[in-house]
């Protein structure tokens, strides 16, 4: 019986609550990535299996053209990228073209496939390593970065890139954007196999 009027005293006492009116031109905070640390918001599970670069061998497209930029790196073999890579050629190329005002620049990969390692001479078996690093693997022929801005001409561009392509370790090449680099309409696209029928 005391505890029931002791409640009551103290909610008695209180003021009512009054919820804080939400402005309707309050503004709306937008949280932007980090290049310095790439690393995705979440995942199921927080180890992987090694894997393997995918070979494309069903005349896939995917990623090959310009969708953004004017120029760009497309690497001609297939490679696995870290995030630390990704990020030392994108503060590389800010660096190289700092004086280019309204400079944009695209990435094309995310490093999204935790990397274990394991120490030296360390015997079989005691389940997996830790975790060391975030990659990504990009297939032959893809194209990792894309740029533009209104006063980079051509030549900035291509000494940049090529600079980027140092850090790669792989045949890298520089791509314009043109009719040919472009991604081509649906309809205009060949016809590479036959539609599935099911069957009856």
């Amino acid at each position: 019986m005391w505890a029931r009027k002791f409640v009551g005293n103290i909610l008695g006492s209180r003021a009512p609550a009054v919820a804080p009116r939400l402005s309707a031109f309050a503004p709306i905070t937008q949280q932007t990535r980090n290049l310095g640390n790439l690393q995705p918001r979440r995942r199921k599970y927080k180890k992987a299996q090694k894997g393997r670069v995918p070979v494309r061998v069903g005349n896939s497209t995917k990623g090959n053209y310009m969708a953004f930029g004017d120029y760009g790196i497309r690497v001609k073999d297939g490679l696995r990228l870290s995030a630390n890579t990704i990020g030392a050629i994108h503060s590389m190329l800010r660096r190289q073209l700092k004086a280019i005002k309204g400079l944009q620049i695209w990435l094309r990969v995310f490093p999204d496939i935790p990397v274990t390692t394991k120490g030296t001479e360390v015997r079989m078996g005691k389940g997996k390593g830790a975790f060391d690093y975030w990659a990504c693997r990009v297939p032959k022929d893809k194209i990792i970065f894309e740029m533009s801005g209104p006063s980079l001409n051509l030549e900035l561009a291509k000494s940049a890139m090529r600079q980027a392509g140092f850090k790669l370790g792989v045949p890298t090449e520089f791509v314009v954007a043109d009719e040919t680099t472009r991604q081509p309409k649906k309809k205009d696209l060949p016809k590479t196999c036959i539609p599935f029928q099911h069957a009856k």
